[in-house]
């Protein structure tokens, strides 16, 4: 049975299950006590059904007015209060309606008896006493019911997030640019063994890195610009003097948190599309700048015009080569939701440019170990 058909008739069956056991309790104990007459049972029907009625009335005002999302010092006040409401209300219309009853069925019973106040107030304690259980087991339902779906929640985006990370890994680990870095390198080895060594250190942080990427949901902007230097650096010797790179960063923004090989793959991106196409290649611009709401902007810029998917849209529009983009973009709604961005365009201040720009919440960490001495 679908939840959503399924929790209002368990909450009927509560409500009438409850209060009808709390009719046939006061009918047991009027008989235990020697009170018992047949006219008890229509009373307790009526009591009973003055409670669900007002129970009812609660928890429609409540769910209406989020009553279930209030902290508990400013819930209980409105609590205390709506249940002394209801008490009152629904043993006033007790009153009222078994008043009418005996005037039906025993309409000499009542001459000359005034109206039993202190016996009402005495139900209407009853009463209130009932509500707070009943406030008490309402909302105790609610507090272990959203529990677990938040932990059902937490685990859909745990899990949602690994799965974008190994697919984002996937589309990283370009064979292309590993086997390039390979053969670069070894043509190093007799020319300048020194500069070789240095070119495997590149090659072997950086690969370390993307295998252990799927072991964390955001690493500081400062362990991935290291990662990002050794990529460029990696690069350099296939486009050599085709390929420049300035970087603008912030101090500030050195510790802001970001899913891990995002800015790396903003810089492959624009080597693939920009640079390595042109023949005099060109330089790279990466900048990270706090903005006054608060967010970081990281932008990259790179030679060329944009020339997205024609059929594409939304986040898939992103790139239009691959899945390693929307990837990005998908995990930056499940970490940060609608405080990060990742737009991608033509630059409207430079021709011939295009502009990345990552917006990230200024979410920081104490400084991390670099993955290269795990």
């Amino acid at each position: 049975m679908p939840r959503s058909s399924a929790r209002p008739r368990l909450y009927w069956i509560l409500q009438l299950g409850g209060w009808g056991a709390y009719g046939v309790l006061g009918g047991v104990l009027a008989a235990v006590f020697g009170k018992f007459k047949p006219i008890i049972i229509p009373i307790e029907i009526i009591v009973a059904g003055s409670l669900v009625l007002g129970s009812h009335l609660l928890r429609l005002y409540l769910r209406r007015h989020g009553w279930t999302r209030l902290p508990l010092a400013a819930l209980l006040p409105r609590l205390l209060l709506g249940n002394l409401l209801v008490s009152v209300g629904s043993m006033a219309l007790t009153g009222v309606l078994v008043t009418l009853l005996f005037w039906l069925v025993e309409p000499t019973s009542q001459d000359g008896k005034g109206f039993p106040w202190l016996q009402y107030v005495g139900y209407t304690a009853n009463s209130f006493f009932s509500m707070l259980l009943w406030s008490a087991a309402y909302f105790s339902l609610h507090y272990f019911d959203n529990l677990r779906q938040a932990e059902i929640e937490k685990w859909k985006l745990t899990a949602a997030v690994r799965d974008a990370e190994m697919r984002t890994l996937k589309a990283q680990i370009n064979p292309h640019f590993l086997f390039n870095g390979l053969n670069n390198i070894r043509a190093l080895v007799l020319e300048n063994p020194v500069r070789a060594r240095e070119m495997m250190t590149h090659l072997s942080d950086l690969l370390r890195y993307s295998l252990q990427l799927n072991t964390r949901e955001q690493v500081p902007l400062a362990r991935e610009l290291e990662i990002v230097a050794h990529y460029l650096t990696l690069e350099t010797l296939q486009l050599e003097e085709r390929l420049t790179y300035t970087l603008d960063v912030a101090p500030a923004t050195l510790e802001v948190l970001l899913p891990p090989m995002t800015l790396q793959l903003l810089v492959e991106n624009a080597i693939k599309h920009g640079i390595a196409p042109r023949p005099g290649g060109g330089d790279i611009q990466i900048s990270a700048q706090l903005e006054r709401s608060g967010q970081v902007l990281i932008t990259v810029r790179n030679p060329g015009r944009y020339q997205p998917n024609p059929a594409g849209h939304g986040p898939a529009a992103l790139d239009h080569t691959g899945i390693g983009l929307p990837n990005a973009h998908e995990r930056l709604q499940l970490l940060f939701g609608p405080t990060a961005s990742l737009v991608i365009g033509d630059d409207a201040r430079q021709a011939d440019t295009v502009t990345a720009e990552l917006r990230l919440p200024l979410l920081v960490t104490a400084p991390t170990l670099s993955l290269a001495s795990e």
